[in-house]
């Protein structure tokens, strides 16, 4: 007896609703199966087609105990199509209604897997092969397909979560793909974000305990949750060197004009800065040198440069953009809140320590640097975070030739540093993240982005994040953004972030088979980071003790933490 549903048949069926809607014919079954055909493909166009089903069982179908069948034909739910010997899985975009009885909806084509005894689905893989025939019959996904289309293979994952609308099927993360093509974490405040991007790197500092991961953290969020796994530096032991500058950033951190006179200054410190570093050196041991060579040099030297070139000039009024540079110099080095980079009179070459701690190598069980870069005085915070991430691809740059060491860098509230506007401040902070974006992947250098104002971050750099982790998002464009940075097959996914819940998230690209909508893991309270929301009810109930608060808090304030 042949199995194959009679075509003829279920376009009658499907077309003999009574006037109410109601069904008067009999569910096809599945071939080898007992899941009834839920309607009939319309059309076929790429990724996106069209399909038609019986609003009927559809309601039916609704009761089922299993979750995926329950949720069939729905917006973001999964369909499948027999095409020869193998499932495709299209997933429904929108819906609307048809004749009486008869609902329509768009579907974009995920994938497909093999059929095996049974009917049953195995071997899933993204990607279509043959599309099928216009007035093929569709059927549920059940959750036993579902478990075959999210079965995690044996390339190296994280598992993050639960596959929505199941319990028990789990969302993983290929770290490889993830890492190798950059990662973006977006989403409202207030979704979980930070809880779940603490998830995603406990996960991976699991999976690679010798990893190697910076994280700028601009609030002090995560130090209390890696404070076990991770190696903690802020304003009182990070002791980040001020001649690791570069060039441009000196000229951000020291320079006060602007216009032409910006550009004269400029010219000036760029030959007094080469001066200062190559004063009393023995240079050949460095080989070429110019302004931008992390070479250590002091302070005061740079300071008696430029008295000494001040010394040679003719004319008074010559001597004002050397005058403006010798006081941001002392200005710096008086300023207690520059202590972490613009400290002491004298300077040792602390290169290879820094690039050692900072970058985890070896990692000894701590693969994760935390830099709580909160302490750090607002007016060289994006020079601060230039410098690390800088050190970062240099160090990925020069180290082509040794044995690989794979670098990750994380940057929470990324739309402060790399921002939509060209003339925001920090351009030097922007051309590095821009870079690593673009070039990071050849040299080993992993790029994961944290923000909740996506619309505000530079175009250009969304759009290299291979993966993309979506989390609700509130404004329109953000939501507009978003959806121009996924790809095409993810557009049924991404109508659904608004009404993600917190801590739900749509996944799409490189770092997944297909996309998925998970429902994130509950992180153990030790390893969350300290983001929670206050409670303003339950606070506003207590009191006592405001005087010792009071005095506490203005020591912290006047002494900058200390």
């Amino acid at each position: 007896m042949n199995d194959e549903p009679n075509l003829q048949q279920f376009v009658d069926h499907l077309s003999s609703f009574s006037d109410d809607g109601a069904q008067s014919g009999t569910a096809v079954p599945v071939a080898g199966g007992k899941m009834p055909a839920i309607g009939i493909v319309q059309e076929i166009a790429g990724s996106g087609s069209a399909v038609s089903m019986d609003a009927a069982l559809l309601h039916q179908l609704s009761t089922s105990p299993d979750m995926s069948v329950a949720m069939a034909g729905q917006v973001g739910s999964q369909i499948k199509v027999q095409v020869a010997n193998a499932w495709l899985i299209a997933n429904v975009r929108t819906m609307r209604a048809g004749k009486p009885g008869e609902v329509l909806a768009n579907v974009d084509f995920l994938g497909e897997g093999q059929m095996a005894s049974g009917g049953r689905m195995v071997n899933f893989r993204r990607g279509v092969t043959r599309y099928p025939i216009p007035g093929s019959p569709i059927y549920p996904v059940n959750t036993e397909d579902m478990r075959s289309i999210f079965a995690a293979s044996d390339e190296a994952h994280i598992e993050i979560g639960t596959v929505y609308p199941t319990d028990d099927i789990r969302g993983a993360l290929y770290v490889d793909p993830m890492l190798g093509k950059h990662f973006a974490v977006l989403g409202s405040t207030g979704t979980g974000k930070s809880t779940s991007v603490s998830l995603i790197l406990h996960r991976i500092s699991q999976l690679s305990p010798e990893g190697h991961i910076v994280m700028i953290d601009p609030h002090g969020e995560y130090s209390a949750a890696f404070k076990d796994c991770g190696e903690l530096f802020n304003v009182d032991n990070l002791q980040l060197p001020y001649w690791l500058m570069n060039f441009e950033e000196h000229c951000e951190v020291y320079l006060t004009s602007d216009g032409s006179e910006r550009q004269r200054d400029a010219d000036i410190l760029g030959k007094c800065l080469l001066a200062a570093r190559t004063r009393g050196k023995n240079i050949e041991q460095y080989g070429k040198v110019t302004v931008d060579s992390p070479i250590p040099y002091l302070l005061t030297d740079l300071s008696a440069v430029l008295t000494a070139e001040m010394g040679k000039l003719d004319r008074a009024g010559d001597t004002t953009p050397y005058q403006r540079l010798k006081n941001k110099l002392d200005e710096l080095r008086a300023d207690p809140r520059f202590t972490f980079m613009f400290s002491g009179m004298l300077v040792s070459d602390t290169m290879a320590g820094f690039c050692a701690k900072l970058f985890r190598l070896p990692a000894l069980g701590k693969p994760i640097s935390i830099v709580d870069v909160s302490g750090v005085p607002s007016e060289i915070t994006s020079v601060v975070v230039s410098v690390l991430a800088r050190m970062v691809f240099d160090y990925a740059i020069w180290s082509r030739t040794e044995a690989q060491r794979p670098l990750l860098l994380v940057c929470e509230e990324a739309h402060r540093y790399v921002p939509k506007d060209e003339n925001a401040n920090g351009q030097a902070v922007r051309k590095i993240l821009e870079r690593i974006a673009k070039e990071g992947r050849k040299y080993g250098v992993s790029l994961g982005l944290i923000t909740q104002r996506p619309s505000d971050l530079a175009e250009g750099v969304l759009s290299q994040c291979g993966t993309i982790i979506a989390m609700r998002l509130n404004n329109d464009r953000d939501q507009a953004c978003v959806r121009a940075a996924m790809p095409e097959g993810a557009r049924g996914f991404l109508d659904a972030i608004p009404a993600l819940r917190n801590r739900e998230c749509i996944v799409c690209g490189e770092g997944v088979a297909i996309p998925i909508r998970v429902r994130f893991d509950d992180l153990e309270p030790e390893k969350r980071p300290a983001s929670s929301d206050p409670s303003f009810a339950a606070l506003w109930r207590e009191t006592g003790g405001e005087a010792g608060i009071i005095d506490r808090t203005i020591k912290r304030w006047r002494g900058h933490g200390r």
